[in-house]
Formats: C-alpha cells, sequence, structure tokens
C-alpha cells in the first residue's frame, strides 16, 4: 500500500469503529492529513472531550493520552505507539514531588501540562507553554513551584516579576539542545529571517528571538506575519507543516538538533494497526488518579 491508500483505508476504519483521530502538531504530515483535529496537547484534550465519539486515538506521546483520559473518563483513550513516551514527562515522579513540597510547604504547585496523571494528582494548577504567564500572574498564591520545565518556568518567571517561582533542574532535551552558536549560525544563513523559538529554549537562546510562543504561537504568528522568512526554534516538523500551509513564505529549521525520537516514533501504519486492532494500547486510569490529576486541569480553565 502507498501513503495514499493507507489514508484511506484509515479514514473507513476510523469511521467503521467510530474513533476521533487525535494528532500533535509535532507528528509527520501525513498522519496530520488523516487527523480529526491537530494541535497542542491540551487544545486536543479539549476537542476529544467535546466529540461525541466513543473513542479517541492520539497520535502523539503518553502524557497527552492520558490528558485525554482525564478530560473523557467515559471514553476508550488509545495509544497509536505504546513506545512513545516524554523525556520531560518521565523526569519528575510523585515521589520526588512530595519530598519537595516538604522543603516548600507554602508554594504552589505548578505543573506543566507535560508530565504524568500521577504526578497531576499533587499539583495545585496545570499551564501549557501558552497559558503558562497568565494563569501564574492570575494565581493568588506569591510563592511558586514550577516543575518540570526550567526554561518555561524561567521564562514565566521573566513575565511575572511579582511572583517567586523556583524552579527545579527539569525540561525538554531537544529544546534545551540548541544554543547561542546554532542561533548565530541560522541568522548568518538566514539574515532576513525573523527567529521564532519555543519557551523551552533556554534563556539565552530566547533572548535572541523576535518571537517566543507556543507550538501554535509560532504558527500562528509566521501565518499572519507580512515577513516572509522565518527560523523556526522548536521541532522540525513545525517548519515542513508551516511551509505547506505558506507556500509563499520561506521557512528554516534553527538546527538539526531539534528532533523528538518520542514524537517521530508514531508512523502512519501504527495508527492503520491501532484501528484494525493488531497495536497500539488503551489508556486505562483509575477512577481516584483521574479524580485528582482533573483537579489541576480545572483550576487551569478556571484560571485562564
Amino acid at each position: 500500500m502507498n501513503i495514499a491508500q493507507l489514508q484511506q483505508k484509515i479514514t473507513e476504519l476510523k469511521k467503521e469503529n467510530d474513533v476521533c483521530i487525535l494528532a500533535h502538531s509535532y507528528q509527520a504530515h501525513e498522519i496530520l492529513e488523516i487527523a480529526d483535529f491537530t494541535g497542542d496537547s491540551y487544545k486536543l484534550s479539549v476537542d476529544a472531550s467535546k466529540v461525541k465519539n466513543k473513542n479517541i486515538l492520539m497520535c502523539g506521546v503518553r502524557f497527552m493520552a492520558e490528558t485525554c483520559k482525564i478530560l473523557s473518563p467515559d471514553k476508550r483513550v488509545y495509544l497509536a505507539q505504546p513506545t512513545a513516551g516524554c523525556s520531560m514527562a518521565d523526569q519528575m515522579n510523585k515521589q520526588l514531588i512530595s519530598q519537595v513540597k516538604t522543603m516548600y510547604p507554602d508554594y504552589a504547585v505548578v505543573a506543566y501540562v507535560n508530565t504524568t496523571a500521577e504526578l497531576k494528582t499533587i499539583c495545585d494548577v496545570c499551564v501549557t507553554s501558552s497559558s503558562a504567564v497568565k494563569i501564574v500572574n492570575n494565581m493568588e498564591q506569591k510563592d511558586i513551584l514550577f516543575i518540570p520545565d526550567c526554561n518555561l518556568g524561567a521564562f514565566v518567571a521573566q513575565q511575572c516579576p511579582d511572583k517567586n517561582i523556583k524552579l527545579l533542574n527539569g525540561g525538554c532535551p531537544i529544546h534545551a539542545c540548541v544554543n547561542t552558536d546554532d542561533v548565530k549560525k541560522a541568522k548568518a544563513m538566514h539574515p532576513n529571517a525573523e527567529l521564532l523559538v519555543h519557551p523551552e529554549c533556554t534563556p539565552d537562546v530566547v533572548a535572541m528571538a523576535d518571537y517566543t510562543g507556543s507550538t501554535s504561537g509560532i504558527m500562528d504568528y509566521a501565518v499572519k506575519s507580512d515577513k516572509k522568512e522565518f527560523i523556526i526554534g522548536t521541532e522540525i516538523s513545525i517548519a515542513e507543516h508551516l511551509q505547506y500551509m505558506c507556500p509563499d513564505k520561506d521557512f528554516y529549521i534553527l538546527s538539526q538538533k531539534l528532533i523528538c525520537p518520542n514524537m517521530k516514533a508514531t508512523t502512519l501504519p501504527d495508527v492503520y494497526n491501532c484501528l484494525s486492532g493488531r497495536g497500539g494500547e488503551e489508556i486505562l486510569l483509575d477512577e481516584q488518579t483521574i479524580t485528582d490529576a482533573k483537579k489541576c486541569i480545572d483550576e487551569m480553565i478556571r484560571l485562564g
């Protein structure tokens, strides 16, 4: 089967099996083409909670499928590729943060959505990269423990000077691997291009950017801008997607290092196999975990 034939089979199977397919923006273009919804992890979870389908198939990583299950406990949620984890989400667990909380008992724990369902059960509020600044500003508490990404946390702290933000040493190793030399090299090659970066990049890289924002923020900025050239400082798939969306503009990747192996783990055949009952994994969370983890997500919605 070629790609078009496989996509046709997937389209037929999802209708037969009452499946809504979600694809994170970092997925391959051929997967985005067969998805019912695309976007960042939180947007996809909200989209899933609103559809009538009884089955949800996540093309992304495990914490995203877990978030879908938390928001749609009555639906069956599947992860297309069971090995697709997230190195950032796996850095900190419930036991570790419980110990840190005893050291900072008066601090409110703000968890980036890129965390496990289990860790969310002991956090006060959840945030996304696009909502973090607004939510932290809206919180009553002044003392905040921000986990797990110290680079996003540093970006939030800079935008929220009235807050006392404590950071731990964690984050996205993919975004954190690019440095100022990479930026200088890219700018020398493309002197007329604007640099758009994700706040998971290090503060010194963020300081050199023309725009810093979430994946969806970067894409919106590039689409709406009257500029014609952009260096994209997030997962390399975004430059490709933007090139399809805006053929009259030019998009360059900041560095070849910005490739996420977990996001690339899911293939079109994985999606087909999951729908055929020969692959994938159903996400199962106990009722208590769902109830406790949902509290910080509900608080995110209230403050955001």
